[in-house]
């Protein structure tokens, strides 16, 4: 919902360390696949009810994640590393819930599926608008750096992290606060199939009334 507006000061708190990167020879691709695979050990952590430790490479994995996006704004995108970034991060989201599920499988197990489900909502939705957003080259205004078209909705970036965190520091609540996440990001799919519905059904209108 707001990862718009944090992204002018992400850009720059993140400039300085990217510049040193690539001038190690870092590549962004490698920083996604290292971001990658602490994103596993996090999963690792939670099944082990190891919160703090999961908490940690969680984040760990978003600084990563923002570390590759600005290595690539200085040394090139490339279209590998924009496909290589968006399909890892949805699959991150995906398992996190699938280690509390662990951790905790009678208590936690039907939230973390619910929450999964609505992730599935979220990501399709989101994948299915940029798919033809590119084919008719439709750019985002607000996320004009990003590899693909990115659509906003109640349920970004940021909400996902934050309620990560929540869950990481009161493990106990994770069955509340995974149903409660999964209807945000169920009212989000659903802002999302109205935005594609009434984006394309316009366009497709106006390409055919010009026939």
């Amino acid at each position: 919902m707001i990862d718009a507006a944090l992204q002018p000061y992400l850009h720059r708190a993140l400039a300085r360390p990217a510049r040193a990167l690539v001038r190690l020879g870092v590549s962004a691709d490698a920083l996604t696949l290292a971001g990658f695979a602490l994103g596993l050990v996090a999963v690792a952590l939670l099944a082990a009810g190891l919160w703090g430790a999961a908490l940690a490479a969680i984040l760990l994995n978003r600084l990563f994640d923002g570390l590759d996006g600005a290595v690539a704004r200085i040394a090139g995108p490339t279209d590998r590393g924009a496909f290589l970034d968006i399909a890892l991060d949805f699959v991150f989201y995906a398992l996190v819930p699938v280690g509390f599920a662990l951790a905790d499988p009678h208590a936690n197990a039907l939230p973390a599926a619910v929450l999964v489900a609505a992730f599935v909502g979220t990501g399709s939705s989101f994948l299915a608008f940029a798919a033809i957003a590119a084919k008719r080259d439709v750019s985002p205004a607000a996320f004009p750096a990003k590899g693909i078209y990115y659509l906003g909705g109640l349920t970004e970036g940021f909400e996902t992290i934050l309620v990560f965190t929540a869950m990481c520091l009161f493990p106990q609540a994770f069955p509340v606060l995974a149903l409660v996440f999964a209807a945000a990001c169920a009212l989000t799919t659903l802002l999302r199939w109205h935005q594609g519905w009434t984006a394309f059904g316009v366009q497709v209108t106006n390409l055919r009334q010009k026939d």
